[in-house]
């Protein structure tokens, strides 16, 4: 089924449980992201785009897996909102689309380094399995 922009919107508010109509756009969440080098939308940027209705661009984008769900995001959020959980959202949203999960068990150990924490790896594993 074919979902209209606005229904995207909602259903990533549903999803996520975030009323990202509340972000006042600080930036806070973007400036404590230990990804924010290698992302193409920040934090931020997610929860605006969504309240916007621009999810289609978020959904293509690479940054939505490279969010590491540390939650620094919605630590210094003062709002409340969860930039975390709006990225989760679309991740989970994407996938569902695509009918499948983005890596195989296969290509994760290719991506492992010395420099990958373990709660990062339980995050992959529970994110990118069926």
């Amino acid at each position: 089924m074919h979902m209209t922009s606005e229904q995207k919107k909602e259903e990533i508010r549903r999803m996520s449980g975030v009323d990202t109509r509340k972000c006042m756009k600080c930036g806070k969440c973007s400036a404590s992201c230990p990804s924010f080098d290698e992302m193409e939308y920040h934090p931020h940027q997610f929860v605006a785009m969504v309240t916007k209705g621009d999810i289609d661009r978020l959904m293509a984008s690479p940054s939505i897996y490279y969010c590491l769900s540390c939650f620094a995001c919605v630590e210094r959020c003062p709002r409340g909102v969860e930039p975390a959980a709006v990225v989760e959202a679309i991740r989970n949203m994407a996938e569902r689309q695509q009918g499948g999960t983005y890596l195989s068990p296969d290509e994760i150990p290719e991506k492992i380094d010395g420099s990958v924490p373990q709660q990062a790896l339980v995050s992959a594993f529970r994110k990118y399995r069926k």
